[in-house]
Order: C-alpha cells, then structure tokens, then sequence
C-alpha cells in the first residue's frame, strides 16, 4: 500500500517541526492584516504618544500626523467640543477621539455599527495612555452624525 502525501502537506509539516507550534503561530501573526489608523496629535503631547504605542501594539498600523491647529480637524470628523479629547484618530472609516481602549476599537471594527465613531471625552486618568494614580471611571461614547450619544463601554 502506498501513501500519498500532497507536497502543501510536507512543506506545513516540516515548517511545524522546524517552527514548533509557537513559532509557526508567530511567524502567521506577523503575517496577519493590520488595519491601519492615522492619528492627528499635537507634536508635544506625551499622552497621545503612550496612546500611539498602545495602538501599535494592539495591532494597528498607525500613521501619524502632528498639528497644533486641531479645532479643523475635529470639525472635519464631526467631533462637536462636548466630546472632544485631545487627539483624533480614523481607523476604516471611524472615528476614535481620545483615549479609548484598544479592545474597543477592535468590536467596534467587527461590529460595524452605524455610528461615527467612539469618544472618551476629556482627558480620563486611568485611560489608556493617561494612567497615573488615582484613576478615575468613565465612559467610552458612541456617537452619530447629528452628535447623539449612548454608552458603549464603561471602564
């Protein structure tokens, strides 16, 4: 009796044995889509960096783009002053302003709600990329076109 084997089968086989598994599941994450994201910030503002970094590692590939003339910006992405934050970001056509997490970002891409995007207004101590002690609660907002809110997330 013979086996056939197809030469696809060998050649993930043999990347198995070389790899192990952990390293053939590094070696596809790297691999992996990125969805990219561009952030406007102000060039001196060391919180929207920490906030960068985190995207970064949560996987998003991040453009950024200094400014010190937001207001245009957040007129431009119909970010109203009520929930504005310091940076704004544009990851697949929604809006991010401010520090909301990352794993929130994530739902809302594999959601797909009819939203504009989702808001941490203000600047939250204990948001990412604002910790420091004290951390306060607060509210991740979704928001749409004509400016209405409601509560994604509490964290």
């Amino acid at each position: 009796m013979q086996i056939v084997i197809s030469r696809r089968a060998v050649l993930a086989r043999g990347a198995v044995l070389a790899l192990g598994f952990s390293g053939l599941a590094r070696l596809l994450h790297a691999g992996a889509f990125k969805t990219a994201m561009v952030v406007y910030k102000d060039p001196g503002c060391g919180c929207c960096e920490k906030w960068v970094d985190l995207m970064r590692a949560s996987g998003f590939e991040v453009a950024v783009r200094n400014t010190t003339d937001m207001p245009p910006i957040k007129r431009r992405y119909q970010v109203a002053p009520a929930l504005a934050s310091c940076h704004t970001a544009i990851a697949a056509g929604y809006v991010i302003e401010g520090h909301v997490p990352a794993e929130l970002i994530h739902k809302l891409l594999a959601d797909k709600p009819k939203v504009v995007g989702l808001t941490v207004p203000g600047m939250v101590t204990g948001s990412p990329g604002m910790e420091g002690p004290d951390p306060q609660p607060y509210q991740v907002l979704a928001f749409d076109a004509a400016g209405k809110t409601t509560v994604y997330a509490r964290r």
